[in-house]
């Protein structure tokens, strides 16, 4: 976007926020999810009960009519929240795979680190996001395995996080405004393709992440859907 002189540096600020906005609008709204469903997927494909964990869930909340075609009328919104396996496997594979592997931050005045290192203003500080997901003194012993259930409570509610240790979707000031945006279509998208289709990944593939502002697969990923039966 290239700003006339005749417009006022008011006019050039707001030009530019307003650009800066829509560009991060688009990013986060389509690459970072389009990220986190695929390895979500490849993620289900390596582990079969927890797909079966998840239909039993979608099926269980969000029931279809007798025919089989369509789904009894219902709040989506109100029933989306109510998926709580769904929500923690989503929330395990971005553990993993990160749609942002690395943020930078720069502190405006000298500061202190929790760790004790001092860093000074306007420094630059880069958070290996897709290392901190996978740190064992942050997540435990288990912290390489896609365990869904360790976002679980006792009593079967999603189990609180600090955004701080789950880096995800950023933390404070800089948090993610289309977090619960993301979260829902994330949740629309699994739940009409695990009740419609089989997804079946194709052997002989290599999954490695690709090095990028966007955590994508460096190969994508074939699979095979098939319509599944209506009874």
């Amino acid at each position: 976007m290239r700003y006339s002189q005749k417009i006022p540096w008011r006019g050039r600020i707001f030009c530019k926020f307003l650009r800066d906005n829509v560009l991060a609008l688009l990013l986060a709204g389509r690459d970072t999810t389009a990220s986190a469903l695929t390895w979500f997927f490849w993620l289900l494909s390596e582990n079969p009960i927890v797909m079966t964990k998840i239909r039993q869930e979608v099926d269980m909340i969000l029931p279809r009519s007798s025919s089989g075609q369509e789904r009894l009328s219902y709040d989506p919104m109100e029933h989306l929240n109510k998926l709580v396996y769904l929500h923690a496997a989503l929330f395990e594979t971005m553990r993993l795979y990160p749609p942002v592997p690395l943020v930078r931050v720069s502190p405006l005045k000298t500061d202190v680190l929790p760790s004790g290192h001092k860093v000074e203003a306007n420094s630059k500080i880069l958070i290996f996001v897709y290392g901190v997901g996978r740190m064992r003194a942050v997540w435990g012993d288990n912290a390489l395995k896609f365990k869904p259930e360790r976002w679980i409570s006792e009593t079967g509610e999603l189990r609180h996080v600090p955004a701080f240790k789950f880096l995800a979707f950023n933390a404070g000031p800089r948090v993610c405004l289309g977090k619960q945006i993301a979260m829902m279509l994330m949740k629309i998208v699994v739940v009409e393709m695990l009740q419609n289709y089989d997804i079946k990944v194709a052997k002989g593939q290599k999954f490695e992440p690709d090095t990028s502002l966007i955590l994508r697969m460096k190969h994508g990923i074939k699979v095979t859907i098939n319509k599944r039966c209506s009874f």
